[in-house]
């Protein structure tokens, strides 16, 4: 491999193959692409390095069945685990992908031992917890993606009820990365103007509720978890470390004291970038809003109660 940064995918399902693809698209570090599959990485990185020649980016991708290929990763993206089907909660899946997730850290940690960690495996909240338990790693350098993906969709139905452009929607979405997320609509524009004075409180509420329900809606329709905009999302949060952007972006952080919450992962906002997580940044929120983000953060606890680990 080149002299460029290495970054490691691990899961080469859909949601690893597209968040290596964007991130190949990106155009400044080489790719490992690992899963446990035998021929399914090398296929999928045989077939990006051919996409090279179409788009014109320059990073070289491995596909490999082991981690020898990942050593010196500067970040890890963990996307490995089962995805949701219908009627499967993130909840649901929390032991089989504790065990996954576990292996994963175990072996990255070993090869990469200065590596920041990016956990996507769902559920997300509790596998952030197993990432940091297994590898003992400070907390800057292990964290979770998830908040990215539930703004992103929260700004894609603001705009279409607003008919303005995806561009100047501006928005958070806080809390546990389940059905109580908490979107502040508080913190939330359209150009500098707020949502509240361009919208009716039930038109709100009714988006409000498709975001909580946003990763379960696209499992009933396509029978899986969702992949472009979480793949997207993770290549964003890569891109913002290894190029150390100082990106303010939701991401899910380890807090201790910060908005009340201690001892747990939880959606917030944090700068982001070649440390890993830099700060994390309060913002001032509604008694409603509060008083939600206190709820979902109990259902977190609920979830990471359940680990064995």
């Amino acid at each position: 491999m080149s002299q460029r940064s290495k970054v490691t995918v691990v899961g080469g399902g859909n949601v690893g193959a597209t968040c290596a693809l964007e991130l190949a698209r990106a155009d400044y570090a080489d790719v490992v692409l690992v899963d446990i599959v035998e021929n399914l990485p090398q296929g999928k990185a045989l077939d990006l390095n051919q996409m090279a020649a179409v788009v014109g980016f320059e990073p070289y991708i491995v596909g490999s069945n082991g981690y020898e290929e990942t050593a010196g990763s500067e970040v890890v993206v963990v996307t490995a685990g089962r995805p949701r089907s219908p009627g499967m909660s993130r909840d649901d899946l929390v032991q089989t992908n504790e065990k996954i997730v576990g292996s994963v850290t175990e072996q990255v940690a070993a090869q990469s031992p200065d590596a920041i960690v990016v956990v996507v495996s769902n559920p997300l909240d509790a596998m952030c917890h197993v990432a940091k338990n297994v590898s003992k790693w400070p907390k800057e350098r292990v964290f979770g993606m998830a908040g990215i993906l539930d703004t992103a969709r929260f700004r894609a139905f603001i705009a279409w009820e607003t008919g303005a452009s995806i561009k100047d929607v501006q928005t958070l979405v806080l809390g546990g990365h389940g059905d109580q997320m908490v979107p502040v609509v508080s913190a939330t524009t359209v150009g500098g103007v707020p949502l509240t004075k361009l919208v009716a409180a039930d038109r709100i509420e009714s988006m409000v509720e498709r975001t909580r329900k946003g990763g379960g809606e696209i499992v009933n329709l396509l029978g899986t978890s969702a992949w472009y905009a979480p793949g997207a999302a993770a290549a964003q949060m890569v891109t913002a470390i290894v190029l150390d952007e100082k990106r303010v972006l939701p991401c899910t952080a380890y807090l201790e004291g910060e908005y009340g919450i201690d001892g747990l992962y939880m959606g917030v906002p944090v700068v982001l970038g070649a440390d890993g997580i830099e700060r994390i940044l309060e913002v001032e929120l509604s008694d409603e809003e509060r008083s939600a983000l206190a709820e979902s953060s109990e259902a977190v606890r609920e979830v990471v109660g359940v680990l064995t680990g």
